[in-house]
Order: C-alpha cells, then structure tokens, then sequence
C-alpha cells in the first residue's frame, strides 16, 4: 500500500481513531497516573511533528499572498477579539464563583489557538495559509489583551503575573520552526528525488501524529482533573456552550465579511479552537491555587478535543457545493 493509499485509508477512518486514543488516554490516566509527568514532556516535541507534518501538506508557495488577505485578517480579528470576548462575557455569567475556577476560564476562553488550529482547519477544508499566515498577529494581540481583558471581567491585579514568555515559546517551537523545517524540505523536495519520496511518505503523518498527540494530552492531564473533579465539573456546561455558539458567531462574521468558503471555514475554526496547551503554564503560575486554575483549562481541552472530532465534519457542510468561491480581496 502507497502512501497516498494509506492516507486515504486513515482520513477516512479518523474519527474512529481518535475516539479510540482518547478513550485509551482516558484509560491510561486513570490507571497509571504516574504515567502524566512523562506523558506532558512529549505533548510539545510531538505536536510539533504534527504541525511539520501538516505544513508539508499545505503549499507553502503562496504563504505571500495569504499574509495579504486584508478581509481575512480583519474579520479574525473581530472574531476573536470583539465578538468571542462578548460570548465569553455571557457564558461567563454561568462560571462557578471560585476566583481560581473563574481564572481559568478566562484565560482559556480569551485565547485564540496558534498552534494546531493549523492542523485541523486543514482537516475541516479551510484554508489553513491563511490561519498559518495569521498566527504572528494573533500571537501579539492575545498577548497584549489578555490582560485587559483579565481585568475588565475579574476588576482585580490577577493579570500583572502574566507573562509573554510561554505564548512566544510556543509560537518558536509549534510554528516558525515547523514552519521552516517544511520550507527546507519543500527546496529538498523540488531538487531530490529523494526529497520527493520522503515528502509523499508523509502523508500518513498528520492523522497517526493527531491521533498520539490526542492520547498524550489526555492521559498527561485525566489525573489533574480527577485531583479538582468537584470544581471542573461546573465549568463543563460553560466549555460545551460555547463549542455549540463559537462556530456560529464565526460562521456569521464570515458571511458579513463575504469570506469564501476555505477562509470561512478557516474563520470558525480560529473562532472555535482555543489555545489550552499554550496558557497552561500560566495557569500552572497563576497566583492562587495554579492547580486547579490549570485542572479548569485541561478540562476545556477535553470538551475541545471531542468537538474538533465533529467539527471536521460539520464545518465543511456549513457551505454548500453551490458556494462559489469569491476571489480573495488582497
């Protein structure tokens, strides 16, 4: 079997293997929760494989004119930070009292994914260059509002902790450096053979590297959810709230700015998919009860995870075969 075969293979059969490595995650965590420690310490090396992979399947060639799309980058930025802030506001109101509890949702919430939103806007149809090409901005922007955004909703001096350090460490380790690994295996595949065979090899990559990232995110963080069951378990309505309302508010921005269907589906992807594993660590150094501020956000990761299962379905379908693709306003 070819590689393009077994890709066509796995592609078809994802969700039934994702279901499987999360319910083996499950079942992992639970069982051997010693197994967690180890577990978190290979999520970043092998995300990034996910992404490299991913990148590879994307054509990078036309990175320009992505970076170009000035719609596209203007309905983002409403999305995530006009529109998904107001729904945040409302959900809010749902949130458990607990300030740590609170914190956590805030801050999982607030943040657009810069990482393998990539991966499954790719897997949903979208036009994932243009999600690619918007993860500086994004990255900066979240940066410099969040804590505003802290203070606006908790009116207290819980954002001055916070820290730029591990956004911009995920973004060197989760995209530029993919990034640049697949623009040099790109030039090695257009020179070599070789290049070329390696390059179609790949192409199983996205789906086996989703499926481990999935079993290793899980079973790294069951055990701390299972520590603060009592204080997650109130934030689960909030979390399956808002994967139910974000692609609509994404949806709707993306036909009032007449994004075509790839840079809409990309658009409710960005809106719908948070960035868990990058807030993480500042959740962990939070300033009152970093463990159960970081069990909140796992938790939203979980709920997450499962709708991006259904998402990769459902999303394509929100345009119709009859959608004429407009050219993209550069």
């Amino acid at each position: 079997m070819n590689a393009a075969a077994i890709r066509g293979w796995l592609e078809t059969r994802q969700i039934a293997v994702y279901l499987v490595v999360i319910g083996l995650g499950i079942a992992i965590g639970s069982i051997v929760p010693e197994a967690a420690e180890p577990f978190e310490r290979a999520i970043t090396p092998v995300l990034a494989a996910l992404i490299y992979t991913t990148f590879l399947q994307v054509p990078l060639s036309d990175l320009r004119g992505a970076i170009g799309h000035r719609r596209f980058l203007a309905a983002l930025l409403v999305a995530n930070f006009i529109a998904v802030p107001l729904l945040v506001w409302a959900l809010f109101q749902m949130a458990p009292s607990r300030p740590a509890v609170q914190l956590g949702v805030l801050l999982v919430l607030l943040t657009p994914c810069i990482d393998y939103v990539v991966v499954f806007t790719h897997m949903g149809r979208g036009n994932a260059r243009l999600v690619l090409a918007a993860t500086p901005m994004l990255l900066i922007v979240q940066i410099l509002l969040l804590p505003l955004y802290l203070w606006l909703f908790l009116g207290t001096d819980t954002a001055e902790p916070l820290r730029p350090g591990p956004f911009v460490e995920a973004f060197l380790w989760l995209i530029a450096t993919p990034l640049v690994l697949a623009w040099l295996t790109a030039l090695w595949a257009g020179r070599h053979a070789s290049g070329k065979r390696f390059t179609e090899a790949m192409a199983w990559g996205p789906v086996l590297l989703m499926a481990l990232t999935l079993f290793l995110v899980i079973g790294a963080e069951v055990p701390r959810i299972g520590n603060a069951l009592g204080d997650v378990l109130g934030v689960v309505p909030v979390y399956i709230a808002y994967v139910v309302a974000a692609p609509v508010v994404g949806w709707a921005i993306a036909h009032l700015f007449r994004l075509d269907a790839e840079a809409g589906r990309a658009l409710v992807f960005s809106a719908s998919t948070r960035n868990s594993l990058v807030v993480l660590p500042l959740a962990l150094a939070a300033p009152f009860d970093g463990g159960l501020v970081a069990a909140v956000v796992v938790t939203q990761t979980l709920v997450e995870l499962l709708a991006e299962l259904a998402y990769i379905r459902i999303v394509p379908r929100l345009w119709t075969a009859r959608t004429k693709s407009r050219s993209p306003t550069f």
